[in-house]
């Protein structure tokens, strides 16, 4: 099996960019360090195409690793023919392999192998042949055997019967035939345990869908009804269609003798060893598929949430609202630091809104707070009227927005919140983590466990390994996109920076509290277990403000670093310039981009990183992004009529729709089919969290909580 073809094929590249992209991540690089520094090796290749060659690689590789433990098992009992050899190498996937492998596999006594322990096998080799005119009983009698455990002609038949059951279950070629004729005309159904039960899954109590039509959520949601008990699912196939082709395979003669027995075995065969496992394999397939689409789905939601650009500049109010135990507030600065923190008490039952009140008025002359974020939990709507009605008794100019608290009651309850702050209570940590959430949004949000940030679907009935990998192989994109500040990122920033691990980051962090800020990248390397590698892999994500090498402070690579030199001297420019927001106009100095290159000695791809740096160094892509809608009213789902027209942030993407909040305390569902004027297969292809979007009310139904938007009008 060519590896490389495969590849090449399935992701649309060149064979040299799959070469040399299989030879740098053998050699120990990062997806992000390839995707930033070596685009001239492997053709410019991003980040998710680059991880697709990479997980689909360790497939083929184990692939492959499986054939020779395959083939040294079948050789190993003297069966291994050219022919079958053959078929195992041209295997695609381990589906195939384990078919072929399934005649030659030490089995679990069975009910064939007791009857070719009872010596049935040549009767079973009889039968199968068809060329006996002899009656079946007549010839099976010189099998019953006392000693055997044989006792009648019948049982000696029977257990023939077991033999060549098993025989045509083996078939590989049968077994793929059935396979796709089951996924092909086969349906997909479930019923209900209890039909009178109230549940969720309602819509699948007598539910029926093709096998080749199933979607991924559908499919996802019947596993969970049949997990929690309430559905019972099952495949139907096509099985007359199926049990027709055995019979023409199985039955070469229209012998009288064997045929009615033969029809009796493939029944059987089919019944009770093919068609279980048939439609367990089916279904694990419809699940990894819906599983990696589900993963999919939640990757792009996750790094559309992490990519939101920071409000910066601003001091900011997290508020954790809350009934009885009152709301958590605590004041943040604009770098983050925790300047106070109180607890107030304006909701059920202390109902103290005056006193609140007060105290608001007073921390927000205090500090200067413009800006207040408010948690989206319970007691979220009476603490947003509080706060309106504040900001019309006050003459600052404050606004607040509603932010979305998913994972905000994980994080302050871990062990690194407790670190992080150790005198503070759980709610006073959650207000802080939802005031910073604002601030910078992706060095928040890398503290808590990525599953647990409310933006996916069905998260927790997947694989959780796969899910963990695809989560974590998002967050250490997106982190290094934007880069980090060496000398003020947090070990949970650090960590996730490519070829840095925990105790790396932590080291990090202990070296910056013992000997002071980072002046230069190369003090990288006094890092305790930082090695040249890992330096290499990380440098060119580490930003330094105000060190001693101006070129610290941009993504250009240290390797790269004379090449930078050398070009600056020969445009007439110096490096200490970079300091006041980069060398605007650089790129028009440079009138031939491969001659300069080859003077340089760099690629051209690389040279043109190296000049958009020098324009515009440590540019942030979250800029780019749409920014929050900071509000100072507040409107309530009852105020919604059908045919408003409102702006809301995309908060959700999921298989059938969009979730947007547009500041009712309940977000609204655009459906896929009220997405977009032209077809679109998934909603991902016209939205993505954090998208500010216009939108009109359908319908609203206040006692269910549901509101019906569209984007089309």
């Amino acid at each position: 099996m060519d590896i490389i073809k495969i590849l090449q094929e399935e992701l649309s590249i060149s064979r040299n960019q799959v070469e040399e992209t299989i030879r740098l991540i053998d050699e120990g690089n990062t997806i992000p360090f390839i995707a930033r520094y070596r685009k001239e090796v492997t053709g410019s290749l991003n980040d998710e195409v680059l991880r697709n060659l990479d997980e689909r690689l360790r497939y083929l590789r184990n692939l492959e690793e499986r054939k020779e433990q395959v083939l040294s098992s079948i050789r190993e009992q003297e069966k291994l023919t050219p022919e079958l050899e053959k078929k195992i190498m041209e295997a695609q996937t381990l589906v195939a392999v384990e078919d072929l492998y399934r005649p030659y596999k030490q089995k679990r006594r069975t009910r064939a192998t007791i009857a070719k322990e009872k010596g049935l096998e040549p009767l079973a080799d009889l039968i199968i042949l068809q060329m006996t005119k002899t009656p079946l009983l007549e010839s099976a009698s010189d099998y019953v055997s006392e000693e055997k455990g044989v006792a009648t002609a019948q049982e000696a038949i029977d257990g023939a019967k077991d033999i060549l059951a098993e025989r045509i279950s083996d078939q590989a070629e049968y077994r793929t035939y059935i396979r796709n004729a089951t996924m092909n005309q086969g349906s997909l159904l479930s019923a209900a345990k209890d039909e009178e039960a109230e549940s969720v899954y309602e819509m699948y109590y007598n539910y029926e869908e093709p096998l080749k039509k199933a979607a991924g959520h559908r499919i996802l949601a019947i596993n969970r009804g049949e997990k929690e008990k309430v559905l019972t699912v099952k495949v139907a196939a096509p099985e007359e269609v199926i049990l027709r082709f055995l019979e023409k395979q199985v039955i070469i003669r229209d012998n009288p003798v064997t045929s009615p027995i033969l029809k009796e075995v493939v029944k059987d065969s089919y019944d009770r060893l093919i068609a279980p496992a048939i439609e367990r394999e089916i279904r694990s397939e419809l699940t990894e598929t819906a599983e990696n689409g589900a993963i999919r789905v939640f990757g792009k939601n996750l790094e559309q949430l992490l990519m939101q650009p920071p409000i910066v500049g601003r001091v900011v109010l997290g508020w954790d609202p809350a009934f009885r135990t009152g709301c958590k507030l605590a004041v943040v600065d604009e770098t983050g630091k925790v300047l106070d923190t109180v607890v107030i008490y304006p909701t059920a039952p202390q109902n103290k809104v005056e006193e609140a009140k007060t105290v608001l008025k007073k921390l927000i002359k205090k500090y200067g707070i413009s800006l207040i974020s408010v948690g989206n939990g319970t007691a979220s709507r009476e603490s947003e009227a509080i706060i309106v009605e504040l900001l019309k008794e006050i003459p600052e100019p404050v606004q607040y927005i509603i932010v979305n608290e998913a994972g905000a009651s994980v994080y302050s309850a871990s062990k690194l919140a407790t670190e992080e702050f150790p005198n503070f209570d759980v709610g006073q940590r959650s207000a802080a983590s939802i005031a910073r959430r604002l601030q910078d949004p992706l060095a928040e949000l890398v503290k808590i466990d990525p599953k647990s940030i409310g933006v996916g679907q069905y998260q927790h009935d997947m694989n959780q390994k796969h899910l963990s990998e695809a989560l974590q192989g998002v967050v250490e994109d997106s982190v290094n996109k934007v880069g980090v500040d060496l000398n003020t990122a947090s070990a949970s920033l650090l960590e996730y920076i490519s070829g840095i691990s925990k105790p790396i980051a932590k080291n990090i962090v202990v070296y910056r509290e013992e000997n002071g800020a980072f002046e230069s990248r190369s003090q990288l390397l006094k890092v305790a277990k930082l090695g040249p590698k890992a330096f290499e892999q990380c440098a060119g994500f580490m930003r330094i403000q105000g060190g001693k090498n101006p070129l610290d402070l941009t993504s250009v690579h240290p390797e790269s670093y004379d090449a930078a030199k050398k070009l600056l001297k020969k445009l007439g420019y110096e490096a200490k310039e970079l300091m006041n927001g980069g060398l605007n106009g650089i790129s028009k100095k440079i009138h031939n981009y491969k001659e300069l290159a080859e003077e340089l000695e760099i690629g051209e791809i690389t040279l043109r990183d190296i000049v958009k740096e020098l324009e515009k160094p440590a540019r942030d892509p979250r800029d780019e992004m749409p920014k929050p809608i900071l509000r100072t009213d507040v409107m309530e789902m009852k105020d919604l009529q059908p045919g408003m027209v409102l702006k809301g942030t995309v908060r959700n993407v999921i298989d059938f729709g969009a979730f947007v909040d547009i500041g009712v305390h309940q977000d609204g569902l655009v459906h896929i089919s009220q997405i977009s004027d032209k077809f679109i297969k998934h909603p991902l292809e016209a939205v993505s969290v954090g998208d500010i979007v216009e939108v009109k009310v359908i319908s609203v139904d206040v006692p269910k909580k549901r509101i019906a938007l569209t984007m089309k009008f």
